[in-house]
């Protein structure tokens, strides 16, 4: 199988013009050896994927290519030319820019402001500012990247936000753009309307590199793909002449399955009631209406929905940690037992002490901490188990040998409990906190995007031990803004938009646009009226244009 003139080992076929080559690359942090004896070669006007599991070295040699790291060995060109990329700087002047899954923007920074940032004409900011702004209304007209350049950062959805970091390399003169995980905190339009916006590119001329753990996105949107599996480059493949399945093989190295395989559910006795509930925060804005749904041992729940329309709220009311002025009422009950809304009794020690545990939508800054060891994270929320104390004292050892055991079970790589947490990637953070939580054995587990920016040997396994987890009796409540996992996992569906329960659908009757409609605000069963999407939606789901 060949990529863009590459054989399967990665040599050139062909005098095909080449936008990047990277030849022998090599890595190492220590011990680790990130990359090792990379060779990639990129045609000039192409979408290339990067996929592999997480920790496979795709990040370190993007970083590399971009001048973050420099190489131990190995030899960098750049359409044609041999290069050494000293620092970003470099790379920005050698045409490279990258889009990072975490934006570098400003917050409170306007778009202009943002763009130029870094690259002003001098000390007065008025001329560069009007350069800007004649480049900006050039570049969106060219590739679809409309923005308003007098709006704050903070002001624009997730999806504007990436818009601006495309504009910012192109403003800087790109020909070759990198892409980190670029649709993991996109909706399902937002990710279509990039597809549109890369695809522009590449017929402009431009060079595509996509860092993705999504195989949907790779088999739709790339020309080639390569594979990285710890550190080494594994296969460079024609995107026409693969499949998902196969590339999840190259990926893990045994083959994967990309559905869920789970019996029936069979639910028992309510576990989970939640009645009338509403929430006001601190502002007035009335976060939840009303919210009401039951969830029974031995079954899956799980809540669709665009970001942004109460299901984070949510779940951090059934964690124990509402936001702090928030105004409250309705009942929930567990097991039979209310639940306070406020109050000392309201915290998330006490959930997890009534049987609720909690895998939370951002692992970064809920999860864990991310400069202490995997160690002191597992037993983080369960630090008062009697397994872990002697006396009035911690049993450090106790808990060492118990967080090598689950990092064993679930897999976390590499192998080092005494590693801080922000040296593990993504997707092995992601394990920690799984682990930590599932292995409680909760009355109640409470999911808020399990697998966001997890490669898919991961997602396979975490979707496993959701189920078990569920087989075993348990309720589970999902979150998520990936429908495929919603409509694989759940064994009932409700659909959240705007603070409400727009409908209910079993997951073999329901459709990716029945869901999408409710995500929208529309029941398809009913004439909703045109004005049933609000307009700080309709600034996410319809652009200028285009339909969502």
């Amino acid at each position: 199988m060949t990529a863009g003139g590459d054989t399967a080992e990665g040599r050139p076929e062909t005098a095909a013009p080449a936008a990047i080559e990277l030849r022998g690359i090599s890595k190492a942090f220590g011990p680790v050896q990130a990359n090792k004896d990379i060779d990639l070669r990129v045609p000039k006007g192409s979408i290339h994927g990067i996929i592999g599991e997480n920790g496979a070295g795709k990040s370190t040699l993007m970083s590399i290519l971009y001048g973050f790291y420099k190489p131990d060995a190995g030899e960098i060109l750049v359409n044609g030319q041999p290069l050494t990329i000293a620092d970003s700087q470099s790379a920005i002047r050698a045409g490279i820019g990258m889009v990072f899954q975490h934006f570098k923007l400003v917050q409170n920074f306007t778009v202009l402001e943002n763009v130029i940032l870094g690259v002003e004409d001098g000390r007065l900011l008025r001329p560069s500012l009007a350069k800007a702004r004649g480049v900006l209304k050039q570049l969106a007209a060219e590739y679809g990247l409309n923005v308003d350049p007098d709006e704050t950062i903070e002001e624009l959805s997730v999806g504007h936000q990436q818009r601006v970091e495309i504009l910012k390399a192109l403003y800087r003169q790109a020909d070759i753009l990198i892409l980190d995980e670029p649709t993991g905190v996109l909706t399902p339009a937002e990710a279509d309307h990039l597809f549109r916006i890369l695809r522009g590119l590449k017929a402009e001329g431009k060079t595509i590199i996509l860092i993705t753990h999504k195989l949907r996105e790779i088999m739709e949107i790339t020309d080639n793909v390569s594979v990285m599996r710890r550190g080494e480059m594994v296969a460079s493949v024609r995107t026409a002449e693969t499949s998902a399945e196969q590339l999840a093989e190259l990926m893990v190295g045994r083959k994967v399955l990309l559905n869920v395989a789970k019996a029936p559910a069979r639910p028992g006795a309510p576990v989970l009631e939640v009645r009338e509930l509403k929430m006001v925060d601190d502002e007035g804005v009335e976060r939840l209406r009303g919210i009401g749904f039951d969830i029974r041992a031995g079954e899956i729940l799980g809540i669709a929905g665009v970001s942004g329309n109460g299901q984070t709220q949510l779940l951090e009311i059934l964690g124990g940690y509402p936001e702090k002025g928030s105004t409250l009422s309705g009942a929930i009950r567990l097991n039979g037992r209310d639940l306070p809304l406020s109050g000392g009794g309201c915290n998330a020690a006490e959930r997890r002490r009534q049987g609720i545990g909690h895998i939370p939508e951002d692992r970064q800054v809920e999860g864990l901490i991310m400069d202490f060891t995997a160690w002191e994270n597992v037993a983080f929320g369960y630090h008062h188990a009697p397994e872990y104390n002697r006396g009035w004292l911690m049993d450090n050892a106790a808990i060492r040998d118990d967080a090598e055991g689950k990092m064993e079970r679930f897999d976390v790589r590499p192998r080092d409990a005494a590693l801080a947490a922000r040296n593990f990637s993504g997707g092995n953070q992601q394990k920690i906190v799984v682990a930590r939580e599932i292995e409680r054995n909760p009355d109640l587990l409470l999911i808020g995007q399990p697998t966001r920016g997890v490669d898919i040997g991961a997602i396979e396994f975490i979707h496993k031990r959701i189920v078990e987890l569920r087989d075993a009796g348990k309720a589970v409540l999902l979150v998520s803004v990936e429908l495929d996992e919603i409509m694989s996992l759940a064994d009932r569906i409700l659909v959240m938009f705007d603070g409400r329960i727009m409908g209910e659908r079993l997951p073999h009757q329901a459709t990716t646009g029945d869901l999408g409609c409710l995500m929208a605000g529309v029941d398809p069963a009913t004439t909703a009226p045109e004005d049933a999407i609000p307009p700080a939606h309709k600034h996410v789901e319809e652009l200028p244009g285009e339909s969502a």
